[in-house]
C-alpha cells in the first residue's frame, strides 16, 4: 500500500481549493480534471462533506517517466484530495513522490522528478502536517 500525506489546510475548504489550483498553474501544472466528490453523492441521493479530487501533472514531467517505465502511466497525472472534516478542518491528502519510487518499474531516482508540486502544495495552504 501507498502511504499517504495529510497536510492541514489554514483555510476554509474553497479557499483550500482555489489556493492549491493556483499554486500549480502558476508553476505550469496542468490541471486535467477537477472532481466534486460531494456533488456526485448528492445526485446519488447521499450526503457527504466536501470532498474534491484534483488531477493534475505536467507532461514535460512525467512522459519521460513513462516512457522509462510504461507501465508507471497508471500512476499519471497526479491526484491530490481536498476534504473536510466536522468541525471544518480542511486536509488536502496526496501520494509523496518518494512513495512512487520504484513502482511499476521506475527506475532508481525519477520519482523525485514528480515532487515539484508537493513545496508548492504546503506553501500555499499555511500547511501543517496532520
Amino acid at each position: 500500500m501507498v502511504p499517504v500525506k495529510r497536510l492541514q489546510s489554514a483555510y476554509p475548504f474553497a479557499d483550500t481549493l482555489q489556493k492549491l489550483r493556483s499554486a500549480l498553474e502558476g508553476k505550469g501544472f496542468t490541471i486535467f480534471a477537477v472532481i466534486d466528490q460531494r456533488e456526485a453523492a448528492r445526485s446519488a441521493g447521499l450526503d457527504m462533506p466536501p470532498t474534491t479530487l484534483v488531477i493534475y501533472g505536467n507532461p514535460m514531467g512525467g512522459t519521460p517517466l513513462m516512457l522509462a517505465a510504461p507501465d508507471f502511466g497508471i500512476e499519471l497525472p497526479l491526484k491530490l484530495l481536498v476534504r473536510e472534516e466536522a468541525g471544518g478542518r480542511v486536509l488536502v491528502v496526496y501520494t509523496p513522490a518518494q512513495a512512487l519510487e520504484g513502482r511499476h518499474g521506475l527506475p532508481a531516482g525519477l520519482a523525485t522528478k514528480l515532487a515539484g508540486a508537493e513545496p508548492l502544495m504546503v506553501a500555499a495552504i499555511g500547511a501543517a502536517a496532520d
